[in-house]
């Protein structure tokens, strides 16, 4: 998950809306060999963005896209960018991918969350397998989110006032910051049980 995020994080420019990030992301997971996509509108009314044709635009004219073909029931598009022919996992890894993406364990959020904040949580679930205590580099992170710093770090807040997240802290001499997911041993506790 988080190559294809690093990947979004260049391909797209840096003010792109999370929510067209969201959009971005489930249209490279979803499509096929040759760069279409064809989303049905179960599952943007499920992500929040089912008539929001502000951010199939964006997308468009980040050129990252050809503008959709709109049917009854469906959203298609092509795929402009040739990074995204070359994805090396197979369809039906990329599709359990987009489907984790919308859920992203341990940080789950109602789909009704803001954009912003549904992102973050999923830039955030995607450390967990290659950093279980929850840690990464602040500008990185944020480039992932598609936000500053500051920005990131107010959504770290909300993530904890939601407790989708049980606390964060920022070390300003290393640039990192560090996350606990809710349940998660303490690290002591962690340390001595390995």
């Amino acid at each position: 998950m988080r190559e294809i995020l690093t990947y979004l994080s260049a391909a797209l420019p840096q003010f792109t809306s999370p929510a067209a990030r969201m959009l971005a992301l489930q249209c490279a997971l979803r499509s096929n060999n040759r760069g279409h996509v064809t989303l049905p509108d179960g599952l943007l009314r499920g992500m929040r963005l089912q008539r929001r044709w502000e951010l199939w635009l964006e997308l468009a004219q980040a050129g990252w896209l050809q503008a959709p073909s709109i049917q009854p029931g469906t959203m298609s598009a092509q795929l402009l960018d040739a990074t995204v022919l070359d994805q090396a996992p197979g369809r039906s890894v990329r599709r359990r991918a987009a489907q984790w993406a919308l859920r992203p364990a341990p940080l789950v959020l109602p789909a009704a969350a803001p954009a912003a904040l549904r992102l973050t949580a999923l830039v955030l679930a995607s450390h967990f397998v290659s950093s279980p205590n929850g840690a990464g580099d602040l500008a990185a992170v944020s480039r992932l989110c598609g936000h500053c710093p500051q920005q990131t770090k107010e959504l770290l807040d909300r993530l904890v006032s939601a407790r989708t997240l049980e606390s964060w802290h920022y070390h300003q001499g290393t640039d990192e910051v560090l996350w606990r997911f809710p349940q998660q041993p303490p690290a002591s506790t962690a340390t001595r049980d390995s």
